[in-house]
């Protein structure tokens, strides 16, 4: 009688323990993202109660296959962030924490690699191999995110502390990774210029930073390729995504429907960063009409 009491105070304790850190869920997820209903073209919260919390979660990205889901997490008790992952076997989403965090994940268009920054995995067919570095040019960059076109070409972040923040881009070349370069003034204006996407096809890029005109703190906007190559005007993606609060780190499933970004829907005084998603037409109603 005394052992199984002790058990069910164990248990107990286990289930008081798992609902003071914020992310767990006891629901049973299947289907498409997590088993989400889907959001028209304003943005909701990506999640509740499963993925978003009252804690900090940042940077959702799905693999191009849509079966796993990758994002950063901070723990309750000793705030130290973690790699989390969403995986579809079985018909049913399992979560699991892959590591303490290394760096933002962004998943290669093929799924072949998983950048971390100037580090990535490469895939394996047991998992992820482990980290590597990117080529030495990369070395001193202090890179928050890194993201990639079909091509392989990289556009990434520049975190200048001083807070103007520059993008830069390095294309494949005949098989050989260039030297970084920074991209045009169209996009590099203003200041905390961060968390780029580039599309896949290389259509558009996304980004956040502030500049005149904004909502408030800073905003995600998104250039189109021209048809003479060169990036066209930044657009701000409007009032239904932008708001008052930090909006960044923007990124668009591998099958063009939705895109995900973060929010912050605390105070200065007490973040708290959330994951939200929006149908992806918001951007398709933004491009130039040729």
């Amino acid at each position: 009688m005394k052992r199984a009491y002790c058990l069910v105070s164990l248990l107990i304790t286990l289930a008081v323990s798992q609902k003071s850190l914020g992310h767990q869920s006891t629901a049973i997820l299947e289907g498409p993202y997590l088993g989400q209903k889907p959001p028209g073209l304003t943005p909701e919260v990506f999640a509740p109660g499963v993925v978003t919390t009252q804690g900090w979660e940042y940077g959702g990205v799905f693999t191009p296959d849509l079966k796993e889901f990758y994002f950063l997490r901070e723990g309750k008790i000793d705030k130290s962030q973690e790699l989390v992952v969403f995986q579809y076997k079985n018909n049913r989403w399992h979560e699991s924490v892959v590591s303490k965090r290394v760096g933002q994940p962004f998943i290669s268009p093929d799924g072949k690699k998983m950048h971390l920054g100037k580090r990535y995995k490469e895939r394996t067919n047991s998992g992820w191999s482990e980290i590597k570095q990117l080529a030495p040019s990369f070395k001193d960059i202090p890179i928050m995110r890194l993201t990639a076109s079909a091509k392989g070409t990289y556009v990434f972040d520049d975190a200048d502390r001083s807070g103007n923040g520059v993008l830069r881009y390095s294309r494949l070349v005949d098989g050989k990774r260039e030297a970084p370069k920074p991209l045009s003034k169209v996009i590099n204006t203003g200041k905390w210029n961060a968390h780029p996407f580039i599309a896949p096809d290389e259509s558009y890029i996304l980004w956040d930073g502030e500049r005149p005109g904004g909502y408030g703190d800073a905003d995600i906007y998104i250039s189109f390729k021209q048809p003479n190559g060169a990036w066209g005007a930044a657009i701000n993606l409007g009032d239904k995504v932008n708001t008052k609060a930090w909006e960044a780190a923007a990124g668009v499933t591998s099958d063009g429907k939705y895109m995900l970004f973060n929010r912050n829907s605390g105070t200065e005084e007490n973040t708290n960063i959330d994951i939200y998603w929006v149908d992806a037409k918001i951007i398709e109603d933004l491009r130039p009409k040729l």
